[in-house]
């Protein structure tokens, strides 16, 4: 029986959705190897999330009060002490820019291997069978590990766990050596267009190299503002300097997750779905019916997203 250590994501004051996700990948592997699944909370109000973590499938939950935001230094200590206190076989990090930069200090600290970006875990008891996607989505790799890993798992994945569960909610008080944290955030200023999270997002109105020129974009900010969306693109809208770099959806952009993503004059490639297929509704525009986005879309509309998208704004203006 071995146990599985899951580490939760937060900014600026809010969990984020790969933390709600790390606990369905966490139980499912806890369940494969019959072990238990832990939850590490660390800065920020960890009581807070505990309570919001404390869902289905989750038997402990460790809070480290120490600091107010991420620290590469707290965390690489926070958690590096508790693998040594809870002896789990896994540790799961998100696969995020706070994961990725503790994930591979605390496996050089262990000397465990590390497996990044991963999109499926399976165990049958004695091997871990890792799957990673590779060439924009076009190979799936897999990696087999014996022993103790670190492992960062992709967000939108996983579906995020639901329910109210019953864990322990324990404090555990971490040895941090003051000395060794090297850095201290002292706060956030936003650029490029920071003012807008298109992942926090629940209705997007993306736009790809369809709408071929720069003035048609008011039309695509025309439907957004008539249905209350957020505006967000493909990689060739932000490389034409279009739209800002905040804007970008897909594996160099950004990985949204809304109720409805409406895709238009977006071809699909596996870059850009790699950021969006965890949508929940998917609606695409194009002439084309046999562009990618079609295969994963809910609702397809084939047809010229010039003539679509006023008939679209008349029906939902006012």
């Amino acid at each position: 029986m071995t146990d599985v250590l899951a580490v939760a994501d937060h900014r600026r004051g809010e969990l984020r959705d790969v933390s709600y996700e790390s606990i369905t990948a966490g139980r499912e592997l806890a369940d494969e190897t019959g072990g238990d699944l832990h939850i590490a909370v660390i800065s920020g109000t960890v009581d807070d999330f505990a309570d919001k973590l404390n869902r289905d499938g989750v038997d402990a939950i460790h809070t480290v009060s120490h600091g107010e935001e991420f620290n590469h230094d707290i965390y690489s200590q926070a958690i590096t002490q508790l693998y040594d206190e809870l002896a789990p076989q896994y540790v799961l990090t998100p696969n995020s820019v706070n994961g990725l930069d503790y994930a591979p200090a605390i496996a050089n600290e262990l000397d465990l291997p590390v497996v990044t970006d991963t999109v499926d875990l399976d165990n049958d008891g004695e091997t871990l069978v890792a799957t990673r996607e590779m060439y924009g989505g076009k190979v799936e790799t897999t990696t087999e590990l014996e022993g103790d890993a670190v492992i960062t798992i992709r967000g939108a994945e996983w579906p995020a766990a639901e329910g109210t569960g019953d864990a322990t909610i324990e404090a555990f008080d971490a040895d941090i050596d003051e000395d060794a944290i090297g850095s201290t955030v002292n706060g956030f200023e936003e650029v490029g267009g920071g003012d807008v999270d298109i992942s926090e997002a629940d209705l997007l109105v993306s736009v790809g190299r369809g709408i071929e020129e720069e003035e048609n974009l008011d039309l695509i900010r025309d439907l957004a503002d008539a249905l209350g969306a957020t505006l967000s693109s493909s990689r060739p809208i932000v490389d034409n300097g279009w739209l800002p770099k905040n804007r970008q959806v897909g594996q160099s952009g950004k990985v949204v997750t809304p109720d409805v993503y409406i895709a238009i004059g977006i071809s699909g490639a596996v870059q850009h779905v790699a950021g969006m297929k965890g949508s929940d509704t998917i609606v695409a525009i194009n002439t084309d019916p046999n562009a990618p986005i079609m295969d994963i879309a809910d609702y397809a509309i084939v047809d010229d997203l010039f003539d679509v998208v006023p008939e679209l704004i008349d029906e939902f203006d006012g």
